[in-house]
C-alpha cells in the first residue's frame, strides 16, 4: 500500500464517539517497520459545507468507487495499518496532483 492508494477503513468521529467503515485516501505509508498510516476522509454523501480543499472524484475501475465521492482532506488520521479491510484501487495521476496542491495549501507549505 502506497500513497494514492484508495482503502477501505473503519474511520474515526472527530468527536470520537464512534467509527464507520468508509474509503479513504493513503496520504503517507512508511515502509521501514511502521504500523501506522495517515489518510484523509472519503464520503458519497453531498454536503452543503464543503471547502476549498475538499476534491470531487469521479468512479472508475482503476479507484474502486461504486459512486461519485468528495476527498476531504481536512478530515485525516492518524491509524493502525492493521485496521485497513481492503484495497479498491487508487486515484489518477491528475487527482493526486490536485491532492498534493491541495496539501500545500491546507498546510502553508
Amino acid at each position: 500500500m502506497s500513497k494514492g492508494a484508495i482503502v477501505l477503513i473503519p474511520f474515526p468521529f472527530t468527536d470520537l464517539s464512534g467509527q464507520k467503515v468508509r474509503p479513504a485516501l493513503v496520504l503517507y505509508s512508511p515502509k521501514k517497520k511502521s504500523e501506522d498510516c495517515i489518510v484523509a476522509f472519503m464520503s458519497s454523501a453531498p454536503r452543503s459545507k464543503s471547502t476549498a480543499y475538499d476534491i470531487p472524484v469521479t468512479p472508475t475501475k482503476v479507484n474502486g468507487l461504486k459512486v461519485a465521492s468528495v476527498l476531504k482532506l481536512e478530515k485525516m488520521a492518524t491509524l493502525q495499518k492493521k485496521l485497513i479491510l481492503g484495497e479498491l484501487g487508487a486515484l489518477d495521476k491528475a487527482t493526486m496532483s490536485l491532492v498534493n496542491k491541495h496539501l500545500q495549501l491546507l498546510f502553508g507549505l
